[in-house]
């Protein structure tokens, strides 16, 4: 990735509460009171009675719970191993929890720590973002080159729009699309292969940080004046249209819609297995096939298609924006996020 801009990189390591107070006190207050309303009991006891709580503790805990493992924490907090295995036994102790524990490969988070990422996450970020005040994005002037891993559809409903509306509001912003591989996506963007990640949320690494961007719903396409698609279809009479699918791994001719219909007794009629979903609105449209599909992916192909509701409950699923917490304080970035956030919401 090049760019001008550079990155909040634990700018708040070596910091503590009080050296940290004097230059922003409003902020800081702003941070103990949430942190005093949530999750950390044990730690607001710990302030009463020691006073004087290191704050490179609570950035430790963050990314000891990102990375899972102490040495690959101490690098990205650029101190020794033992240093950072010392401050896990400091804050076992404050949460008297264990907080990670020790598994064949690295470490695992108990439900505890889990349950506190959130909320530290949410109270750090707000000392981050008072000490990156300063730091302006302007997009106009900005050269920035974003990486999106996501599927074909994704590339179509979110990536193409972004991209012209980019043109205008930030002409030097580049994106390159990678292909989107789940057990391969921390990885890429702990390397900054990827910078971003458009997907279900239920397949993305929890290490992570994610945003909703839309929930979405599979609806029933076919050519203007096919003699078997309308409104008010029955189950059977859906089971009997020959039908295109979308199989990500090639060459399957049964998706969990299937299970759904062989449990009211029904089997469709499968006659071609596509390997992408933006190539069935066009065959669709020039066949007497008929498909099921996102529904984003044929909003504006009223004139070409007839969209119907499928006859029986067809699940949908979340696409939500996943980065890494490499990018996190990147200014650039960051405006990225939001401009998919506001496409998102237009749509």
């Amino acid at each position: 990735m090049d760019d001008q801009d550079f990155f909040l990189v634990d700018s708040l390591h070596g910091m503590t509460f009080a050296g940290l107070e004097s230059r922003t006190s409003r902020s800081l207050d702003v941070t103990v009171t949430f942190v005093k309303s949530n999750k950390f009991p044990p730690i607001i006891h710990s302030m009463d009675t020691k006073k004087r709580l290191d704050l490179n503790l609570l950035v430790t805990l963050e990314t000891l719970l990102v990375e899972q493992n102490v040495t690959r924490a101490a690098e990205r907090l650029h101190l020794s191993q033992p240093a950072v295995s010392a401050q896990l036994s400091r804050l076992r102790e404050l949460f008297d929890d264990p907080l990670l524990i020790p598994v064949q490969r690295g470490m695992t988070p108990t439900a505890k720590a889990l349950d506190l990422l959130g909320p530290l996450r949410h109270a750090l970020d707000q000392v981050r973002a008072t000490l990156a005040e300063h730091r302006h994005f302007d997009p106009l002037r900005a050269r920035l080159t974003v990486a999106i891993a996501c599927t074909d559809y994704l590339q179509k409903t979110v990536v193409q729009p972004l991209a012209i509306a980019l043109r205008k509001r930030a002409p030097g912003v580049r994106i390159a699309l990678r292909h989107l591989d789940p057990s391969q996506l921390e990885t890429q963007m702990a390397t900054g292969e990827v910078d971003l990640a458009l997907m279900t949320p239920e397949h993305g690494p929890i290490s992570l940080r994610s945003r909703h961007l839309f929930d979405e719903r599979y609806v029933l396409i076919g050519r203007h004046r096919h003699p078997g698609l309308r409104r008010g279809l029955s189950v059977e009479q859906f089971a009997r249209l020959d039908q295109v699918i979308v199989s990500l791994h090639g060459g399957d001719f049964a998706t969990p819609v299937d299970d759904g219909l062989a449990a009211l007794g029904y089997k469709r009629n499968v006659a071609l297995s596509a390997a992408s979903f933006l190539f069935v609105p066009e065959i669709v449209a020039q066949s007497d096939f008929v498909a099921l599909v996102p529904e984003r992916l044929v909003r504006d192909r009223g004139e070409t298609l007839k969209v119907v509701e499928c006859p029986f409950p067809v699940p949908g699923f979340a696409v939500s924006m996943l980065w890494h917490e490499r990018n996190h304080g990147h200014s650039g970035q960051r405006w990225i996020r939001e401009a998919i956030m506001e496409l998102a919401r237009q749509q």
